[in-house]
């Protein structure tokens, strides 16, 4: 949803997604992620330094995207 350059708060988050009148599960199935996976990136539960929790937390915005 968010591909800013510079990382978003978890309410920053979660204000784009209610502005859209989006759903964390929705977005989490057209992604192909797991609903829990994404609740636990969105409210720290996962430090998503690495791995499937990572890409889910630079998909949302929370990481900037790593220049290749």
């Amino acid at each position: 949803m968010a591909t800013a350059t510079k990382a978003l708060t978890a309410e920053q988050v979660k204000e784009r997604f209610r502005a859209a009148g989006k759903t964390f599960t929705t977005w989490a199935k057209e992604n192909g992620y797991s609903r829990n996976d994404v609740y636990r990136v969105l409210n720290g539960q996962l430090k998503a330094n690495y791995g499937k929790a990572h890409e889910i937390a630079v998909k949302l915005g929370l990481k900037p995207a790593v220049a290749a």
